[in-house]
């Protein structure tokens, strides 16, 4: 098969592999109809993941049918059509019981593990250990361009910055960064009955998605922007500041909206350490949440996205085939100059 490995920082290539096997009685084999491609890849390439070694096969978010269960497998059969998330869980650790399947003890305390400690989903087949508690169902009537952004972004926004943040009827929420993941918070903050959605970027494409998204509104980042969103709330502040974005100006800018008694939702990936002023966090009785997603929102998503309530799939601007991986790489690593927010990538130029 075919499949983009990881060769070192800097180096990949989509080369021939073995085909993906079973290994486990639990495990299941899915063919890759339809997969994307994540930040974290991005990291991965510029070396910044020590645990992603030479010869990795990327990526961890796909949408497949399988093709193959082992004898363990009672809940999929040959021919479902299936969502890869990006956590692979056993359904029977302590963190997995307590819905904290992202640090499941029994595949190593991570449950990022696809493109990271085992082989990933691009690729035209993916080996999908714990598949009876791990795989999604797709429902008739989602499409593949809908469900794959279930596998990663959408939970992240949704689990991360609106349940983290404690979203409820009438809060105003800043979402501070428009990528993919700060337009998911968008996109369900609504669900939860904010009043006011503030989309702040730098990129004015971005910006524009966020009030297609349903952002009340859109602030460019700015010396100012602190200031233009605390004027949206009367002077007081936001309810709710996600950090989507994963840098130290970022999350201090969060801290800056706040008001007293709100919630900073961090779900920006931090690479550097974060100096923050908590000499005046803590007499504003302030909270700062952080976390990896858990993936367990899929089934409501899922039954959102296929009673038309979050269109998911605007999230991709952009797709290909899996002939294309190396094009779709580079669209996605200059996403500002192409306009790109997601990309998806086929199997085949047919779309379901």
């Amino acid at each position: 098969m075919k499949a983009l490995v990881y060769h070192g920082p800097g180096a990949k290539s989509w080369e021939d592999v073995p085909d993906a096997t079973l290994q486990e009685p639990t495990d299941v084999v899915v063919r890759v109809d339809t997969t994307t491609i994540c930040g974290t890849d991005l990291h991965i390439l510029q070396g910044d993941v020590a645990a992603v070694t030479a010869g990795r096969i990327l990526g961890h978010e796909a949408v497949g049918t399988v093709t193959e269960v082992g004898d363990a497998i009672r809940a999929f059969r040959v021919g479902d059509r299936v969502l890869v998330p990006a956590v692979t869980r056993c359904g029977r650790c302590g963190y997995c019981l307590r819905g904290m399947p992202s640090h499941c003890q029994t595949v190593g305390g991570i449950g990022w593990i696809f493109g990271h400690l085992i082989d990933g989903t691009q690729a035209e087949t993916v080996r999908v250990p714990f598949a009876d508690t791990s795989l999604y169902a797709v429902p008739e009537g989602v499409t593949n361009e809908q469900a794959i952004f279930l596998a990663d972004s959408l939970p992240t926004g949704y689990e991360v910055g609106v349940l983290a943040g404690n979203v409820r009827p009438g809060d105003t929420v800043a979402v501070v960064g428009a990528g993919a993941v700060g337009l998911s918070v968008v996109l369900t903050a609504g669900l939860w009955g904010a009043s006011k959605v503030v989309a702040i970027d730098t990129d004015g494409f971005r910006l524009d998605k966020a009030l297609e998204f349903g952002a009340t509104h859109a602030v460019r980042a700015g010396p100012g922007a602190v200031a233009d969103v605390i004027a949206l709330t009367d002077g007081l502040g936001v309810d709710v500041a996600v950090e989507a974005v994963g840098h130290p100006d970022t999350l201090r800018a969060a801290v800056s909206l706040v008001r007293p008694g709100g919630t900073i939702a961090n779900a920006g990936v931090h690479g550097s350490p974060v100096e923050l002023p908590m000499q005046d966090m803590w007499i504003r009785n302030v909270k700062l949440t952080m976390g990896l997603v858990d993936t367990v929102s899929i089934p409501t998503l899922l039954t959102m996205v296929a009673n038309g309530r979050i269109p998911a799939e605007n999230l991709g601007t952009h797709s290909f085939t899996f002939g294309q991986m190396e094009e779709a790489y580079d669209v996605f690593a200059n996403a500002a100059e192409n306009h790109a927010l997601k990309v998806v990538i086929n199997q085949t130029g047919r779309r379901r």
